[in-house]
């Protein structure tokens, strides 16, 4: 009940439908990891980014290469 939370499985994405994508505010800061689908415009959030951990967690758990990522405003 108050133990420790499981880690997720890594949820495979489709890489020719989906973009990974970071949404930044401009007015906050706020950061979010996710994946974009480049026709609909749709964006999947996945997880918040409140440091690098989170960042690089984002980085393994979906096997994407920061060099990937796109960054939206």
């Amino acid at each position: 009940m108050f133990g420790r939370r499981k880690k997720q499985a890594a949820a495979p994405f489709d890489r020719g439908g989906r973009v990974p994508v970071i949404r930044s505010s401009i007015c906050t800061g706020e950061q979010t990891a996710g994946f974009k689908d480049p026709v609909s415009g749709r964006f999947e959030e996945m997880m918040l980014l409140r440091d690098d951990g989170d960042f690089q967690e984002f980085l393994r758990r979906y096997q994407v290469e920061a060099s990937e990522i796109r960054r939206e405003w």
